[in-house]
């Protein structure tokens, strides 16, 4: 591969690539196609190996004990890493959160709440979330049009993390904004462009809230995760204050924006694929295939890096123990050698071995709560949607860690 094209590759790396929807498909196939174990180093960021097939990053999720999350679990600039460094004294990271550990750490605090995000725990918030779905949709049918994002896609989920938290509603607001100067700080829309780089008092205030609802839980505990993480105990002891705190954050940034992307996502892939949205609408069984394709479609979390732990041949290239590899899922979801198709929105693919939610030890906790938000809210929406198309043009995020949709106007009839 020549020099040049590693150039352009390096591109991958910046958040304003994300934002133009040509550019990071054509540089994700470039990739895929032509060098789908590259190295890559970016102005601005340490070097990392890119990877792009869906076999591949298989192989390297299966082997956790290879490629370790820590200490670099997402790709940041190097001017981002020196800002954490500074705020915490010295630490690679501002959180320590399941996507920062490997085992034996990942396997117990992941413990502490998978029973309580499996299917049978799950099912007792099917009534609450199918009535916020209707309150969601009753709200869309007093206009005719709106962003979908800004007034469905993003406050929708983020109510279902206040209710699984035990939190009121009108705490919305503060959680939107943590998600979204986490997550995406160097957006030109965000409400303060790069504020990871210039101070930290959203995190403060984060900390803030989640240290008194930690008390709050602790003295009187309810059946809430709140509950659940201010309560966890290992080796008989409560967690620090630290793993705490990022407990919480991850419940709140991951479970929010993601399903918020994958929401918007399949909205607008319906609208773009006409005759998919009939059919569906037509018939209301194909609703669970339809959700796992607009996550496939979507793939809200576009990256994790690995550490390699040892020496480690890939397509036959050496990656040298301490080289970082970044593992491109929104490339590996389009991999021709893993779907028939994969450039055609189907939702009745199957089958349908998407990597939206990682692979192996690290696989998204929340999958079966974020397919059940989506079900939800589209059960509730598709009977009574008799014509959507768009106002506008829709935007991206951008970002090169968690992205999807900014604004996606619509115009649409609900009866």
């Amino acid at each position: 591969m020549s020099t040049t094209k590693a150039a352009d590759y390096s591109a991958i790396a910046l958040p304003q690539a994300w934002g133009d929807e040509r550019n990071f498909y054509a540089l994700l196939d470039g990739m895929r196609r032509d060098d789908p174990v590259v190295w890559l180093e970016p102005e601005g960021f340490r070097p990392f190996w890119a990877v792009t097939r869906h076999a591949d990053i298989m192989e390297i999720e299966r082997q956790n004990e290879k490629f370790h999350n820590w200490p670099r679990p997402v790709l940041q600039s190097i001017a981002q890493e020196e800002a954490v460094r500074a705020f915490t004294g010295g630490s690679e990271v501002l959180l320590r959160t399941l996507i920062h550990m490997d085992n034996p750490d990942h396997r117990v605090f992941r413990a502490i709440s998978q029973d309580w995000f499996q299917p049978r725990n799950l099912n007792k918030l099917q009534e609450g979330i199918a009535d916020l779905a209707k309150r969601t949709v009753d709200r869309m049918a007093e206009k005719q049009d709106c962003d979908f994002v800004s007034e469905v896609a993003l406050p929708y989920p983020l109510h279902v993390i206040l209710m699984i938290l035990g939190a009121p509603e009108s705490d919305g607001p503060m959680m939107m904004k943590l998600t979204q100067e986490l997550f995406a700080p160097a957006d030109p829309d965000a409400e303060q462009q790069d504020k990871a780089l210039t101070d930290m008092s959203t995190i403060e205030q984060a900390f803030a809230y989640f240290t008194q609802m930690t008390e709050d839980r602790r003295a009187t505990p309810r059946d809430d995760m709140a509950s659940v993480i201010a309560n966890a105990r290992i080796g008989g002891e409560y967690m620090n204050h630290l793993e705490v705190m990022s407990y919480y954050m991850i419940i709140v940034t991951a479970g929010h924006d993601t399903t918020s992307s994958s929401t918007s996502g399949g909205l607008l892939a319906m609208i773009r694929h006409p005759d998919q949205f009939e059919r569906l609408k037509a018939d209301p069984s194909l609703l669970n295939a339809a959700v796992d394709e607009m996550i496939r479609w979507s793939t809200p979390v576009k990256h994790f890096m690995r550490t390699a732990a040892e020496d480690y041949t890939l397509r036959g290239k050496t990656i040298r123990k301490g080289d970082t590899v970044m593992l491109l899922y929104h490339a590996a979801n389009r991999d021709e050698d893993a779907f028939a198709d994969p450039l055609a929105f189907r939702i009745d693919r199957a089958p349908n071995r998407h990597l939206a939610f990682g692979y192996g030890p690290h696989l998204c906790l929340g999958q079966y709560l974020a397919k059940m938000e989506m079900r939800a809210l589209f059960a509730e929406l598709l009977p009574r949607l008799e014509h959507v198309e768009l106002a506008g043009d829709p935007a991206l995020v951008q970002s090169s860690f968690v992205s999807g949709l900014k604004r996606l106007p619509i115009r649409y009839r609900i009866r």
